[in-house]
C-alpha cells in the first residue's frame, strides 16, 4: 500500500509540562476542557484552551485512562474502575473486572453511546498477554468479551454503531468487528490495518464525523488517518516519536488533540525529540463526534 506524505503543518504543543506516559485524551464538552491521564505520575490533568488554565490531580495508583461521567469522571486505575469527583477529589471504587492476584492493570478504556464502559486490562507494560476485554453496563454489571490480550488499545467506534475498532498493540493490527450496539455484542471481525503498514503500533484511536480511524501511533511519530476501507489517507507527523492518543476537542470538536511519552527514551533520545512526553493540538478541516458518557 502506498502511502499518503507526511505532514506537520499547524501541530502545536497544547499544553507546558511534560508526562512520562500521557494517555487518553477526553474533551468534556460540559466543562470546555480536555482530561488526560499520565498512566506513570500517576495524575489526572485538566487544560481549558481557551484560557490556557491547567489542574492537577495526583492518584494513589497507576491510572489507564478517563471517562466522562454523568457526574464527574471515571478513572480506570490498577485494580478497577472509580468515579471521581474533580470538585472535591473524591476517589470511590465501582467496579473490579479481575482479582488483583492476576497482576494485570487497566488500560484503554471508553464508553459507547448506550453507556456501556468497555475497558482493557494488561500486564504492565504489556510483559504478559494475560490481559481481557470486558465490557460494564450502567448498572455496574460485567461481563469479558476477548481474552489473551497483550495491550488493548484503539477502541472506537463508527459515526452508526455498526463498527467497533480495538488493537492489541502488540501484534500490530487494527481490527473492526461488527458490532450489535442495543445488545452490546460483538459479531464478526475483520482486520481494518494490517501490521507493518504504518510506522510504529497501533496505541489509542478515535473516529471522526466522516467515519474514519485516527489511529496514534507508538514509537512511529505520528498519527494516521485511515477510511473505514482501510485506504491510509493522511499522516500528521507529531515532534515525538511515542505517540499515545488522539481526541478531538474543543467546541467545534475539530482540533485533534494528542498525548505523547517520555517513558524509555535515552538522554540522546531527548536531545533529539525534547518536546516528548508534550500533550499537542492540530486544527483540521474535519469534525469529531461526542464522547459518550458512562450511564448514557
Amino acid at each position: 500500500m502506498s502511502l499518503p506524505d507526511r505532514s506537520s503543518a499547524d501541530v502545536e504543543r497544547a499544553a507546558d509540562g511534560f508526562d512520562i506516559l500521557g494517555e487518553s485524551p477526553m474533551w468534556c464538552p460540559r466543562e470546555r476542557a480536555l482530561y488526560w491521564v499520565d498512566i506513570r505520575a500517576p495524575a489526572l490533568r485538566r487544560l481549558d484552551p481557551a484560557t490556557g488554565a491547567m489542574a492537577q490531580w495526583r492518584l494513589p495508583d497507576l491510572c489507564g485512562a478517563v471517562v466522562l461521567a454523568d457526574s464527574g469522571v471515571l478513572l480506570a486505575m490498577r485494580t478497577g474502575v472509580f468515579a471521581f469527583d474533580p470538585v472535591s477529589s473524591d476517589l470511590q471504587p465501582l467496579v473490579s473486572p479481575e482479582p488483583e492476584s492476576l497482576g494485570n492493570r487497566l488500560n484503554d478504556s471508553k464508553c459507547d453511546r448506550r453507556g456501556r464502559l468497555w475497558t482493557g486490562t494488561m500486564r504492565d507494560y504489556g510483559l504478559a498477554t494475560t490481559g481481557s476485554l470486558y465490557c460494564i453496563t450502567p448498572d455496574l454489571a460485567c461481563a469479558r468479551v476477548m481474552s489473551d490480550i497483550t495491550v488493548p488499545n484503539a477502541l472506537s467506534w463508527s459515526p452508526d454503531d455498526r463498527t467497533m475498532y480495538f488493537a492489541d498493540t502488540r501484534d500490530g493490527r487494527i481490527r473492526a468487528y461488527d458490532f450489535d450496539a442495543d445488545q452490546g455484542r460483538l459479531g464478526a471481525m475483520r482486520i481494518l490495518m494490517e501490521d507493518d503498514v504504518l510506522p510504529g503500533k497501533p496505541d489509542g484511536a478515535t473516529v471522526d464525523a466522516d467515519g474514519c480511524v485516527w489511529t496514534a501511533r507508538y514509537r512511529g511519530g505520528c498519527v494516521a488517518r485511515i477510511t473505514p476501507q482501510g485506504r491510509v489517507d493522511r499522516i500528521i507527523d507529531i515532534p515525538a516519536t511515542q505517540v499515545t492518543a488522539c481526541a478531538f476537542g474543543g467546541d467545534d470538536l475539530r482540533t485533534l488533540f494528542v498525548t505523547t511519552a517520555r517513558q524509555r527514551l535515552t538522554p540522546e533520545d531527548l536531545e533529539q525529540q525534547p518536546l516528548a512526553g508534550s500533550l499537542f493540538s492540530v486544527r483540521l478541516d474535519v469534525g469529531g463526534l461526542p464522547e459518550p458518557r458512562f450511564g448514557g
